[in-house]
């Protein structure tokens, strides 16, 4: 087969996740997917190998590009709030641009397994993103910048719970536009708690 233009692959995973994202993984079929793409079959078969196989390409380099957009975000930070802020603003950056990956990211993750192909859940990749704001915490208690006496995992749940909660509202209501300022927010909130310190709830939380 003579070898297909640059762009042919981003083609196929655009029209792909057009589809994917609005009918489902067993709805499409790949004469919807090589139509809008502008290829023949053994186009999308060569790059893919298969439909299964286009959906996962689809699904992992959605996971990778997201953890590296995280990674990039935390160098830019400093010290541990500013570096969980940065990541917080890159993945609400990322779910503004990128909604119908979202969309899919979501549904893959709680689709029935006959709606889905097998291993196309990506949970160990998913598991890294968690695993940066984890570690980023256990960081930050080592540094003396946290208190030690909470469990990091559990901390970066509470943190990473809400963020992912952010998102599915913004999908749910793309008018709800979490930013920068929501992700400086949450993080306040996060290290210094909603109560005001003189006020019973606030006293409850002490020492």
């Amino acid at each position: 087969m003579r070898a297909a233009p640059p762009d042919t692959r981003q083609r196929l995973l655009a029209a792909a996740l057009k589809h994917f994202a609005r009918r489902g993984y067993a709805a499409t079929s790949v004469r919807e997917i090589v139509a809008d793409a502008g290829v023949a079959k053994p186009v999308l078969y060569y790059h893919f190998g298969s439909k299964p196989g286009l959906f996962k390409a689809l699904v992992e380099s959605a996971q990778t590009e997201r953890l590296r957009l995280m990674q990039a975000a935390a160098a830019r930070g400093t010290g541990v709030a500013g570096r969980l802020e940065e990541i917080l603003n890159a993945v609400f950056e990322y779910s503004r641009h990128h909604a119908d990956l979202m969309r899919l990211a979501f549904a893959t993750a709680f689709a029935p397994r006959d709606e889905v192909p097998p291993g196309a859940r990506c949970w160990r990749k998913a598991r890294r993103n968690f695993e940066l704001v984890r570690d980023l915490i256990a960081a930050g208690q080592a540094a003396g910048e946290l208190r030690r006496d909470c469990d990091a995992e559990q901390l970066a749940f509470a943190l990473y719970g809400q963020l992912i909660s952010h998102v599915m509202l913004h999908l749910l209501m793309p008018r709800k536009r979490p930013d920068r300022r929501t992700a400086r927010q949450m993080v306040r909130l996060f290290l210094e708690g909603a109560a005001a310190p003189d006020s019973p709830a606030g006293r409850t939380g002490s020492p």
